[in-house]
Parts: C-alpha cells; structure tokens; sequence
C-alpha cells in the first residue's frame, strides 16, 4: 500500500515510480506476506521546514546540529587542545553502549550519565600498584584489559564531545537562542516574538547562522501578519554581516516551506481537541522549555496509526485503502528527514506496541545543510 501527500508533485512522482517498479519486480515483493499490507508514506520536507531549523537538546539531535554526523563519524578537529586520536570519533549505537542509551535523552540528563560512567570507570581502573607477580595474574590483566581500553575509549570519547558541546552553547549563547525559536514555533504571541528576535540581533554573542535561522523561522511563523517586522528584521540581519547572502537565504526558505506551498497547517491546532491539548501541555508543565515542538511528523503518524489520516490530504495510490490499523509503516520524506523527527519515531514504536515505524529521507538535515 502506498500514500502520498496530495500538495506534493515530487511525492505523487515518487510513489507512481515505487508503484511501477513493484508491479514490474513481483517476484521480488512477493515474500512474507503478512495479514495487514505494510504502508509506504511519502511525504514532502518542504510541508515543515521549521523543524530542520530548530536547535536541538538531545544528545543525538544536537551533536549533528553543532558538530555534524556524517557516516557516524563526528570532525573534533577543531576542538580547542583535541589530542591527535580523538580528532575524528565514531558514534554508533550499534558498538556504543552509552551512545545507544543516551541518544535519545536531553541533554542535561547525558551531564550525569558521563558522570556515573567515570566513577564506574574509576572503580574498574586496574589499580597502578597491583602486582603482577604470578602468570594467573598477568594472565587475568590481559584478559581485562581490552575491556578497559574499551571503556576508556569510550569515556575520553563523551566526555569530549559533550565537553565540546557544552562550549558551544555557551559560545554562542544558545540557551537564550532557543528560547526563543521555541517561542517561534510554539506560541502565537507576534508582538513579544518580534520584540525577542530584535533583541538578540543586536547581541554580538549570536553568532551570524543563530540570527538567520532567528529570522527565517520568524519568516515561516508571521509571512502573512499584518504587522510584519520581516522588512526591519532583514535589514538588521544586512547591517551585521554586511551580507545579501543572508537575507536572500530568508526569501529562499519562505519560497520553499511558506504557507503558500504547505498542504497542512503548521501552526493553528486543527481542532477543540488539539487545542486542548496544547493547553493542557502547557499547563502540567513541559518537560523542558527547550523541547516544546514537536515535529509535524509526529501528528501525522499518530493520525494514521489511528486511522484518522485524511484521504483527501493524503491519498493511497490505486483502488484500494487499508480497513486495518496498519502495523508496518515506512515513511519516507523527500527533501530530507532530521534527528527531531527519529526521535519521534522511536517514542511513537515505544508506545503502539504492534505498529513498527521505519523512517527515510533523502538526506538527514541540521540547520547548515
């Protein structure tokens, strides 16, 4: 089975190639047939370019959104004093047991992991003065040993990148930035959003990329507000840098994700109940208020593992619908996926037991690429 979203050509494209490539190949997709026909959702980037936009707090998310993951492989060769063997690191969950714990946490939680992971690493540290004074004993060192080069590997590793990461954000002041692009994608207050993006502009702690990504989201958020401070707001992005590159970026990413291109609605809850919702999220407290948004993806799923995804936005290909609750589900954005929206996949696996989530995309974006 195959949907698409209707606002979408490259999507309608794509799944009209997927389409004739199954019915051409048959044999190749006739194995393990299951009761309920998996579930391929294509979906276009440019219906949510607020989230490849956002600052990240999970250890995962903001490592690629600060540092960069290209192939696992992180670049901290510009860390201030890294040492020759910690100048490119991997980090896969497949053989990192803190990576695959600690990927999907908030960053402020991964401070105290690090933490508990050196004192266990103190605790295990074969002891300078032991002696060595039988073979049983050097016998049992070497044994040991590579499972605590491993360990010490794997603490200069994190401790590194989170020490890098930590630099950073004070650096660059990303606290009080993200702040503020949350209030961006999350409120709906113009004037004091205005008021917040002015004020750190002026900042000469924010750095050039911080203050366009600033303006585009405000661009995304307020393109059609009848008092737009977009004008003013480029303007001052101009007099920073000195720069058309900038503003012209601003213009580049309304052309590609404003309202006029969108199929959903980004921004207003669709109903009573979704307006409900967001108010009671607001009300017992969100975890942290740097983690507010939650990525269009997310709803999208949760309504089509409910069954309540409209056909009229998002249509199958061919004659037939699926009547059951789907259980496989590969989705697949072009135009590229982010870290934000894997994270929601992983917590929307972790709560519908018997639906699996498998997610795709052309690229996997952080605000530079």
């Amino acid at each position: 089975m195959i949907r698409y979203q209707l606002s979408s050509e490259p999507a309608k494209r794509l799944a009209e190639c997927v389409k004739q490539v199954i019915t051409k190949e048959y044999e190749l997709f006739d194995f393990r047939r299951t009761e309920v026909p998996p579930l391929l959702l294509i979906l276009d980037r440019s219906d949510d370019a607020i989230t490849p936009l956002l600052n990240q707090w999970t250890y995962q998310a903001m490592v690629h959104e600060l540092l960069g993951i290209n192939n696992n492989r992180i670049d901290l060769s510009r860390v201030p004093g890294i040492s020759k063997d910690l100048r490119e690191v991997v980090l896969s969950a497949e053989n990192d047991e803190f990576y695959a714990n600690n990927m999907y946490l908030n960053f402020a939680e991964i401070g105290t992991n690090i933490k508990n992971l050196m004192e266990d690493f103190q605790r295990r540290k074969p002891k300078e003065q032991q002696k060595l004074e039988s073979i049983a004993d050097m016998k049992a060192f070497v044994e040991n040993y590579p499972q605590f080069k491993k360990m010490s590997g794997t603490v200069s590793k994190h401790v590194t990148v989170v020490g890098e990461l930590s630099r950073l954000v004070a650096e660059r002041n990303l606290l009080e930035v993200s702040e503020v692009e949350q209030e961006l994608a999350c409120q709906s207050d113009h004037s004091s959003a205005l008021q917040s993006v002015r004020r750190l502009l002026q900042s000469p702690r924010v750095s050039e990329l911080d203050a366009a990504r600033l303006v585009m989201l405000y661009a995304l958020r307020y393109e059609r507000h009848s008092s737009s401070g977009l004008p003013a707001l480029l303007e001052e992005l101009r007099g920073r840098g000195g720069t058309d590159r900038y503003r012209k970026l601003v213009s580049a990413v309304v052309e590609y994700g404003g309202k006029r291109v969108r199929g959903s609605d980004l921004f207003s809850p669709k109903d009573a109940v979704a307006i409900t919702k967001q108010f009671l999220k607001g009300l017992k407290g969100i975890e942290n208020v740097y983690t507010q948004h939650q990525p269009l993806l997310q709803e999208t799923l949760d309504q089509l593992i409910k069954g309540k995804l409209k056909d009229s936005q998002y249509p199958y290909l061919g004659p037939n619908t699926l009547r059951d609750r789907p259980q496989d589900i590969i989705v697949f954005l072009i135009g590229g996926a982010t870290y934000e929206e894997a994270l929601a996949v992983f917590n929307l696996n972790r709560s519908n037991p018997g639906v699996r989530i498998v997610l795709g995309g052309t690229t996997i974006h952080n605000t530079r690429r």
